[in-house]
């Protein structure tokens, strides 16, 4: 924003007055008085104009991360500020989600950026978001080639945000297991059940069990996020759970990133259960050697 710096003329105008003698009682005639010079009128104050403010987002559309570190800050910040205001639309919510989703991964292609754009935060959300980070960091560790071709999937809207939360918490009264470990793999495995479609391991459902893991642990529909949900906690109950979360996540999937990028975004949402909220609105993103393509809901390989 440019501010217009105001120009001020001061005029000093000087009064002449005229002096008379008075001489013996003589009548004289009486002096005039110098004429007042006219001041001339100072310019007026130039007024800087009023800002026209920035139009806000297009909360339907895709958001697009910045290119360097301030304005990627100031990105969080909006999309930190919105996850966290309960006064704000679900298209605004799921917007916040997106853009946070975004940061991060700019902030993988420029780790440098990291210390930066986390500093623009509140203190508060610091922590919160570097977990993310640190998730996503465990995550790409886990990365074998560049896949050359897309997946057979189907992406589908995910179920209402109060439904998952009530799912998660269900299985935690039921089984021990914390709601935001659920909540984790749920992320991890199928952005909150948005891609329904067999894994390369012949996985399915929202929270990826294979056949035979099903046929164990499950019970009713594996596509249905609710008993989905309750199989992955009856699972981690009978593989440690809640006593050793880091062995139950690890017999969940054997990697120790996995393991490790669970337990961070677990962590996350215990510190800070309104971070659930941001994690909802993550997307489907797939990297081919083409390059990275955005999945809507609706996408389907054609």
């Amino acid at each position: 924003m440019n501010t217009a710096r105001r120009a001020v003329l001061l005029a000093l105008v000087t009064a002449l007055a005229a002096c008379s003698t008075a001489a013996a009682p003589v009548a004289v005639a009486p002096t005039t008085a110098a004429p007042t010079a006219t001041p001339t009128p100072s310019p007026a104050p130039t007024v800087a104009p009023t800002p026209t403010p920035a139009p806000p987002p297009d909360w339907s559309a895709v958001p697009v991360p910045a290119q360097d570190p301030v304005a990627l800050g100031a990105q969080l910040v909006m999309a930190e500020g919105f996850i966290r205001d309960p006064k704000v639309t679900a298209d605004q919510l799921a917007w916040a989600g997106h853009m946070e989703e975004l940061v991060l991964g700019q902030l993988s292609d420029y780790p440098d950026w990291v210390a930066q754009v986390v500093a623009a935060l509140p203190e508060g959300q610091r922590a919160a978001f570097s977990g993310s980070v640190e998730a996503g960091r465990q995550l790409r560790t886990m990365h074998g080639p560049i896949p050359k071709t897309l997946p057979d999937w189907h992406i589908v809207a995910p179920a209402p945000i109060d439904d998952l939360l009530s799912y998660y918490k269900e299985a935690e009264a039921k089984f021990g297991v914390p709601w935001y470990y659920l909540a984790s793999i749920n992320l991890i495995e199928t952005r909150m059940g948005r891609i329904r479609g067999d894994s390369t391991a012949g996985a399915q459902g929202p929270m990826q069990f294979i056949p035979s893991t099903w046929a164990a642990y499950g019970q009713g529909d594996v596509n249905s996020p609710h008993d989905a949900i309750l199989a992955a906690a009856r699972y981690l109950k009978a593989a440690g759970a809640p006593g050793d979360m880091t062995r139950a996540v690890f017999a969940y999937n054997h990697s120790l990133g996995y393991t490790n990028a669970v337990i961070a975004y677990a962590e996350v949402m215990h510190a800070d259960p309104l971070a659930f909220r941001g994690y909802y609105g993550w997307q489907v993103y797939y990297a081919t050697v083409d390059g990275v393509i955005l999945m809507p809901v609706g996408w389907k390989k054609s």
